[in-house]
């Protein structure tokens, strides 16, 4: 008997973990597994996520090729105004934290490149990412349905080994 309370400890242990994880924050690849380059299409890649205080925002390309560029508004989104910019990071693997819900406006910083579309509109959730579910980085499924998922097996597993209890 002693055993079998070792194990649905363990099963218990695990099963939370698991679903502590899927809370957590997101990290979003930005543009997905192609990254931040051109012939991407960023507006429709970032309506297929969901954005959240705590997530973080990953450009990865080429360093020397592309850049990226906060703009400060969206009339300097649109313009492609590269020159009001507010930060300007080209490490090519850069992480930028969302720290506050509202809409954020990225670009690459190489001439022309804006204005050919490598631009994204990031817009960011009320509440935190890890009191809310929010969408995988690279696909538009939702990830609450992987929450779910993860608590049906979290059930069936402590259901059997209750069963095994008794």
């Amino acid at each position: 008997m002693e055993g079998l309370g070792r194990g649905l400890f363990v099963v218990i242990a695990a099963a939370a973990s698991m679903l502590e994880m899927g809370l957590a924050d997101q990290r979003h690849m930005v543009g997905g597994t192609q990254g931040w380059q051109q012939s991407i299409d960023f507006d429709s890649w970032a309506e297929a996520q969901t954005f959240k205080v705590g997530d973080e925002l990953v450009f990865n390309y080429a360093s020397g090729l592309h850049s990226v560029v906060e703009l400060p508004d969206e009339s300097a989104y649109e313009n492609c105004d590269i020159g009001s910019a507010i930060e300007t990071k080209s490490s090519g693997k850069d992480g930028i934290k969302l720290t506050k819900p509202g809409t954020r406006y990225f670009a690459c910083g190489t001439m022309g490149h804006c204005s050919q579309g490598m631009k994204v509109k990031i817009k960011i959730a009320t509440g935190t990412a890890s009191s809310t579910p929010s969408h995988p980085s690279s696909s538009s499924s939702s990830s609450s349905s992987s929450h779910y998922s993860l608590l049906g097996c979290f059930l069936i597993m402590a259901s059997y080994a209750l069963r095994f209890m008794l």
